[in-house]
């Protein structure tokens, strides 16, 4: 590439190859734009610097609706994991969520394959030191090394590396993840251009030599069987590989912690970042739950051949000697080799405020954020973020409409309101809990919400679309042969029931009715039903869920009727809040540097009151009033 005063020209250039950067950059291309994907170093492609696993808790529904619009999570995950794991098995359909625990060597060879065999996706290590604005949009950016890299648009996916400081004990030095380099000159470029930033810390634990841990004294933690694939596209049979183990933390481990609270850097002041709330460090949980006897750890494999053992739920940056008799206390531990520290690490980034909801700037055109960069912690948010930035980068370039995700349709949509909306104190965590319509938005009907907009958008191929057809066809038929399936009482009905545990029928039923009652599903009607016929898996799952559950979905769709309406109304941009009579200070104050776009979004913004909305609803009613007289 050129250096100096000639420019290198791209539609659009992507900062950061982590899980956002990946995403993002894959979109971009994929729809037809020549991309640039720049990474501080290529050895680092994909890498899962903290736990090697992808999914979890809401984060698994995250990887689903990736896959779903055409994103390659899910696939790579399905191709590099060697352990799975539905959790929340026990509750209702809107709270499970897929878990797989990953090769982190595998994962990224799995996504270096997918990126270099994109046509129009470039790959290239170096540092961005400058951004270069011209008229309110990005033009281009500047090398540490001089090169002149222009572009139309760009998707700075930086994650934990701005301004980064590892923290072990009473050490600490400038640098990123597992040893890697830190970032400065995208730090201070972002702030050359007025860009607040914001200063937060995650941390992880240690990783241990698996040849100085006896398993037999922890508990195995096998897999699923049948294993549960990620991507909708994924048809052939999957295998476990892998066991994880679980073993606790006890009253020695929780004593040398408080012994050493003072060597914390957390209790100390050596940490100025801010934490993330729901992914507490050790220390932090032996503090806040001092009640607690024991606390559950996941001793989890980081690969096939890997020596190295992640422990899950021992995240600390207390000094080295504390570590290793802290982790030592524990079963299995007692002759744990620490091949790497645990640390903590601060960086910078940036306050999502400043973004619309389609990642973008709200005051620099063709300047997209997604991933870490934006206040949030985990590969699946991140992975997300970049999807979302990258196809709205491109859509950008293309003239056409943004996408952007409601609360109602996808989890992304929640995320993503929230950072833009609320803004986040701590590094945001997705959860079940944040969703509303969160039984409208399982994980297992992600591709029949998004795949459709995924096609039309030019991202999902029509093989894809036309499995989804294909699906909810299948599920159409089946729930109007059920509806209409009726089965008289009598003795047959009866012994079926009874059979299954169920009380006799006192009428008819219809099969729909027979699948309403609790432990019944469709598989169970193959006694009953002559014409019974088995069901693609997929296709049986909705069905099953659909019956059960139709009188909550009902009220779900209800609710988001009116969430809708809130939607539809528009605020106009360029909205003088402070010459509307009846906001509150704070209120005019919060509206006019956030922007909102709709009554809804204005409603969910902190410092805004109900009694705020009602205002706002009063003078958009006036202002209709006031054109339809001109």
């Amino acid at each position: 590439m050129n250096n100096g005063s000639h420019d290198t020209c791209y539609d659009i250039i992507v900062v950061g190859a982590g899980h956002a950067g990946c995403e993002a950059a894959l979109a971009a291309a994929r729809l037809g734009f020549s991309t640039l994907l720049l990474t501080l170093n290529l050895d680092a492609l994909a890498l899962m610097p903290c736990n090697p696993a992808i999914g979890g808790t809401a984060k698994g529904h995250l990887v689903r609706e990736v896959d779903a619009l055409g994103g390659e999570m899910g696939l790579a995950i399905d191709d590099a994991f060697i352990q799975s794991r539905m959790l929340n098995t026990g509750k209702g359909p809107a709270v499970r969520s897929l878990r797989a625990q990953a090769d982190k060597k595998a994962y990224q060879a799995r996504m270096l394959r997918a990126l270099i065999t994109q046509p129009g996706l470039t790959l290239r290590q170096a540092e961005v030191a400058e951004l270069r604005v011209e008229h309110g949009r990005i033009t281009g950016l500047v090398t540490t090394t001089g090169a002149r890299l222009a572009c139309r648009a760009a998707v700075l996916c930086a994650g934990v590396y701005m301004d980064s400081r590892i923290i072990i004990g009473e050490a600490a030095w400038p640098g990123g993840p597992q040893g890697l380099q830190s970032t400065t000159g995208l730090a201070v470029a972002l702030r050359g251009l007025g860009i607040h930033l914001q200063r937060f810390k995650t941390g992880t634990p240690a990783r241990i030599d698996g040849s100085s841990i006896d398993f037999a004294q922890m508990e195995p933690q096998p897999g699923d069987e049948p294993v549960t694939p990620f991507s909708f596209l994924t048809d052939r049979p999957l295998a476990n590989r892998a066991l994880c183990y679980l073993p606790y933390t006890n009253e020695a481990t929780h004593q040398i912690i408080r012994e050493n609270f003072h060597r914390a850097p957390m209790y100390t002041g050596k940490i100025d970042g801010v934490g993330a709330r729901y992914c507490p460090s050790i220390e932090d949980k032996v503090t806040r739950f001092a009640d607690k006897e024991r606390h559950p750890v996941f001793v989890e494999p980081e690969g096939l051949d890997s020596p190295e053992w992640y422990v899950q739920g021992m995240s600390t940056s207390m000094p080295e000697d504390v570590q290793i008799a802290m982790y030592r206390t524990l079963p299995g531990l007692s002759r744990a080799v620490l091949l790497r520290l645990a640390y903590a690490i601060e960086y910078e980034c940036v306050d999502p405020l400043q973004l619309t909801a389609t990642l973008r700037h709200k005051d620099i055109g063709g300047l997209y954020f997604a991933g870490q960069i934006n206040g949030t912690s985990g590969y699946e948010e991140a992975a997300a973020q970049g999807l979302l930035a990258g196809v709205n980068a491109a859509l950008e370039l293309q003239e056409k409409p943004s996408l952007v995700l409601g609360r109602d349709q996808a989890y992304i949509g929640v995320l993503v309101d929230d950072l833009v909306t609320k803004g986040t104190q701590e590094p945001y965590r997705m959860m079940t809990s944040r969703a509303e319509y969160r039984l409208l938005l399982r994980q297992d009907n992600a591709d029949l919400r998004l795949t459709e907009l995924g096609y039309r958008i030019g991202l999902v191929t029509k093989e894809r679309y036309e499995r989804l057809q294909t699906k909810r066809h299948g599920v159409t038929q089946a729930l109007e042969r059920l509806n209409g399936l009726r089965f008289p009482p009598g003795p047959a009905l009866d012994a079926w029931l009874q059979a299954h545990g169920q009380p006799p029928a006192q009428a008819a039923l219809t099969a729909t009715e027979l699948l309403r009652r609790p432990g019944l599903r469709y598989s169970h009607l193959a006694d009953l039903d002559g014409d019974w016929s088995p069901l693609p898996p997929q296709v049986e799952e909705q069905v099953d869920i659909t019956i059960r559950y139709q009188g909550y979905i009902d009220k779900q769709n209800a609710q988001v009727v009116q969430f809708r309406r809130a939607e539809g109304k528009r605020l106009p941009p360029g909205v003088d809040y402070a010459a509307i009579p009846g906001l509150r200070i704070e209120a005019r104050q919060k509206l006019a540097a956030q922007r909102p776009d709709s009554i809804g979004m204005a409603s969910r913004i902190s410092g805004v009151s109900p009694s705020d909305v009602a205002v706002l609803l009063v003078w958009l009613e006036k202002q209709a009033k006031e054109q339809d007289k001109t």
